[in-house]
């Protein structure tokens, strides 16, 4: 073997290994998701239904954002105004009101086995999970207690 072929090919294993260092590969386009959509303008404070959404592809390029699952939307309560045909993100729609302002509501208060309830009257909105403010109507106290599934409100240590 002569030196100059040596050499040669040295140089060109060093330019090819120069060039696939800079090189970049780019990923594989996102494959389309079908997401659900709003079919016509759905507004703040609108239950959202089943003839209101329309199936969609997007690219979703790992966002997590959005609301990929049309039953999950479902019976949920829209925060701000959503557009035809644009995704729906996760923090635009909310969950029903278990409790509503100035109704009276079931108050729990729960140790070990000692269980006591009364009637005290809500003093803002809540779903379920939600701390809410409750006025005993009899003494006029506030209680802060979480919302439980079934619309009661639950107190002390529960």
């Amino acid at each position: 073997m002569n030196t100059h072929s040596f050499g040669t090919r040295l140089l060109e294993i060093a330019i090819v290994m120069f060039a696939t260092a800079f090189v970049s590969v780019a990923p594989a386009p996102a494959q389309p998701t079908m997401l659900p959509v709003p079919r016509v303008t759905i507004y703040p404070g609108q239950v959202i239904e089943s003839n209101m959404l329309v199936d969609r592809a997007f690219r979703l390029n790992g966002d997590t954002s959005v609301t990929t699952d049309r039953e999950a939307l479902l019976g949920k309560i829209s925060r701000l105004t959503l557009l035809p045909g644009k995704p729906i993100a996760h923090a635009a729609v909310r969950e029903p009101h278990a409790v509503k302002q100035g109704q009276s509501t079931l108050v729990v208060f729960k140790a070990g086995s000692l269980t006591i309830t009364a009637n005290a009257i809500a003093l803002q909105n809540g779903g379920s999970g939600d701390v809410i403010s409750v006025r005993n109507p009899d003494s006029g106290r506030i209680i802060h207690g979480r919302i439980g599934p079934d619309g009661s409100v639950h107190v002390g240590d529960q």
